[in-house]
């Protein structure tokens, strides 16, 4: 099974060396402020920090990988602390505003091991954000699927 931590991927400060470019910066200041988590969570990813990344994410939050499995903040968490990156950056990824809401897609590339075994990853995902009570973003939900070729 893919690992549910890619959608997103979550997720994000600047992408370094790794050649990739960062979110697009877009409209709203909900916007930008939703790109900025996005590139924390891909920097904790580069990084193998899944502390950063768990600050990004919603109590709540959900993941639903391509196979239809769907997992929480716990699961999430643990999946990225059995996972060391080589290799992580974001494509063509784009912040839509709805009011307190924020929907941003986005592509993935990733390599590394995950519990030991390599991987190779391009995956396409989407993530939901919300700002919450005291105005702090943060992801509720991520859907992502691989993509072949």
């Amino acid at each position: 099974m893919k690992n549910q931590w890619m959608w997103c991927v979550f997720a994000a400060l600047a992408l370094g060396a790794s050649g990739g470019a960062p979110a697009q910066q877009t409209g709203s200041e909900a916007e930008k402020a939703v790109l900025a988590l996005e590139n924390q969570w891909l920097q904790a990813d580069k990084t193998n920090d899944a502390d950063m990344a768990a600050a990004v994410l919603a109590d709540k939050y959900v993941s639903t990988a391509q196979d239809g499995t769907v997992i929480g903040k716990t699961e999430t968490v643990a999946q990225a602390r059995a996972r060391k990156y080589s290799s992580a950056e974001y494509e063509d990824v784009k912040a839509r505003g709805y009011g307190d809401t924020v929907v941003v897609t986005g592509g993935y590339r990733g390599k590394g091991t995950d519990s030991g075994k390599p991987f190779v990853e391009h995956l396409r995902w989407t993530d939901t954000w919300v700002r919450m009570p005291g105005g702090k973003w943060q992801c509720v939900a991520t859907q992502y699927t691989e993509i072949k070729g």
